[in-house]
């Protein structure tokens, strides 16, 4: 082999390590935001605690990947040379973040990345692309479609109500149950169950899948709130993957059989109540005030014919509010966990709210008339937390 030929060869073997690209400050700072969501701050494997940046063709991409949920976005922007680095996703964040506006070039090869921005120069340590973990492969064959408005409200409206105790990993997730056009979210943390469903535009094949809670969590802050943007989403066996246009957000699945839900919701009911969702919520937050202290102190109701009385008694002091309903049933006098009751009422958008109960010790039903809400809360034994 001639002197030549070796140096042309070594010459291509840095050209392929070395990566060069160029964008908009606002650009690179926006896709580096969407994601950090996915990358962890602390990791058995460092190399995933940083941003991976790829150099394509034609096409700059962003990977964060915590290996539950990995986010992967396009950022605009112009490719001088092909290839890819992982760098620390702390600093860099920082660094970008700190860019005055304009045009941005990183110059990496070498285990070393340049970032110019008009006077501004950083020189800081990258690792190879090819250690890190990419986002595992998702076919895209079955997937439902929604709007960005209704994916982002469904879960805003049942998110709450997930528990954060991993002892049960069912309960910090969300169950997506499709089936025809319909799909139905479902929350649950053994103290209340929220259940809110939506109507697709076709039909889909029966699933039921569940979805963590962190993912829902972070997919909520990515998409917008627009009603003509769609959103779809992918299912394998193992992970759901959603396509959000220029970002997709790949995510493990909770594997096992989710709660009989069905089994939890009373059939029947004693009392119907209607009352002001605004007064009712001001009402309790009010009440509130006085359980500032870590107390299982419930708030009591007590429901008459006309009116409901409010009331709550701590060690700090007391307080009591009639509020008016309108009644069909008995008198009832039942305590519950007041932010139960306020966590429900938030993502309330009507202005009245509906009650269903049967008996103290029995769940309280709160749903809308035309069934696209229900909320479940448990009760608190009045008589063990006086």
């Amino acid at each position: 082999m001639g002197k030549e030929t070796a140096k042309t060869i070594e010459h291509n073997l840095k050209k392929e390590k070395r990566m060069k690209i160029n964008c908009k400050k606002a650009d690179l700072a926006k896709g580096v935001q969407t994601v950090l969501k996915a990358v962890p701050a602390k990791s058995n494997l460092k190399i995933q605690e940083c941003i991976l940046i790829e150099a394509e063709d034609s096409a700059i991409y962003l990977t964060g990947n915590d290996l539950e949920l990995g986010i992967k976005t396009e950022v605009s922007g112009t490719v001088e040379q092909t290839g890819s680095i992982a760098v620390d996703a702390k600093i860099f964040s920082e660094l970008v973040r700190k860019l005055p506006a304009g045009e941005v070039s990183i110059d990496a090869q070498e285990g070393q990345a340049t970032v110019k921005c008009k006077k501004v120069k950083f020189d800081i340590a990258v690792k190879s692309g090819d250690e890190y973990s990419r986002l595992p492969v998702v076919e895209k064959d079955e997937s439902i479609i929604l709007s960005e408005f209704d994916l982002k409200e469904a879960i805003r409206q049942t998110i709450f109500s997930i528990s954060d105790n991993e002892s049960n990993k069912m309960m910090t997730g969300e169950l997506f149950e499709i089936s025809k056009n319909k799909l139905r979210i479902i929350s649950l943390d053994g103290h209340r169950v929220s259940i809110r469903n939506l109507t697709l535009e076709e039909e889909y094949k029966e699933r039921k899948v569940i979805v963590p809670g962190k993912t829902l969590t972070e997919i909520s802050k990515i998409i917008g709130n627009d009603p003509d943007l769609d959103v779809e989403i992918y299912f394998t066996k193992d992970h759901i993957l959603f396509d959000l246009d220029e970002t997709i957000a790949v995510s493990r699945l909770i594997d096992g059989d989710y709660f009989n839900i069905e089994g939890m919701i009373p059939k029947d009911h004693e009392i119907m109540m209607e009352i002001s969702k605004k007064d009712f919520q001001e009402c309790i937050d009010r009440a509130t005030l006085l359980l500032k202290e870590k107390t299982n102190k419930p708030i009591i109701m007590d429901i008459g014919e006309a009116d409901m009385e409010l009331k709550v008694e701590t060690a700090v002091g007391s307080m009591s509010e009639r509020l008016e309903i309108t009644k069909e049933g008995k008198k009832m006098l039942i305590g519950f966990n007041p932010k139960y009751l306020l966590d429900m009422l938030k993502v309330i958008d009507e202005d009245k709210v509906l009650l269903y109960m049967t008996k103290p010790n029995a769940p309280c039903i709160v749903r809308d008339e035309e069934k696209t809400y229900l909320y479940l809360v448990l009760p608190v034994n009045i008589s063990k937390a006086a």
